[in-house]
């Protein structure tokens, strides 16, 4: 592991802090994901010097129609399926609490606001959970801890069940599922090598197909 620097330790926890009161503090947003995702890029842009993106994962080279039009909407949908088919039935049988769906009553058969809740679910979840969760937190959970099968193992456990915690108003069935929808996320990333191209269109997608689901009245 590289000999880590007081930039590469104060620069984190500054942006951590910044992180919790934009989600904790007293001002509550829409956007805030998106804010939070410029932040990082800021942060990542001193700590890294000049080169923000590559920390990430963004990668000109996985940028293409294959990966993104391709492999990431079937496996996108093939987690969907798992989603439905297995982990809500299964999750749910644990709990006796069913998901709590009520958020998502407006998309109904509203087509306007269908499209444009898809827009700010693409841009906050797809992009911004992605940027945050998965490309800044996993990544520099990695640096501070390095590799090992117990590092990842921990850093996915951990980080995905805080982005299962930021999903509460769901209820509990709708936390754990979102807990293990967000390791296979983490894990996937992992596999991929910190393709961070690849697991936003994987979430996107992911979400795409929920929402039309839901608009239709299937779920």
């Amino acid at each position: 592991m590289n000999k880590i620097t007081l930039r590469q330790i104060l620069i984190p926890l500054i942006t951590i802090a910044i992180i919790c009161f934009l989600w904790f503090g007293p001002f509550r947003i829409t956007i805030e994901n998106i804010i939070i995702s410029i932040v990082i890029i800021i942060a990542n842009y001193i700590e890294y010097k000049g080169k923000p993106f590559s920390a990430l994962g963004f990668r000109r080279e996985k940028f293409t129609f294959k990966n993104i039009f391709v492999l990431a909407p079937l496996v996108a949908l093939g987690l969907f399926a798992f989603y439905v088919f297995v982990l809500v039935p299964g999750i749910t049988k644990l709990t006796g609490v069913p998901i709590d769906y009520s958020g998502f009553d407006q998309l109904k058969g509203n087509l306007p606001y269908f499209l444009t809740f898809l827009l700010l679910v693409w841009a906050t979840a797809g992009f911004g959970e992605e940027i945050i969760f998965r490309g800044y937190f996993m990544r520099q959970f990695v640096k501070f801890f390095g590799e090992s099968k117990v590092s990842i193992v921990l850093n996915i456990i951990l980080i995905t069940g805080f982005f299962g915690f930021m999903h509460s108003y769901q209820g509990i069935t709708g936390q754990l599922v979102t807990w293990i929808v967000g390791a296979l996320l983490a894990l996937i990333f992992y596999l991929r090598k910190y393709d961070l191209w690849f697991i936003i269109a994987v979430h996107g997608f992911f979400n795409t197909i929920a929402l039309t689901c839901i608009y239709f009245g299937l779920a």
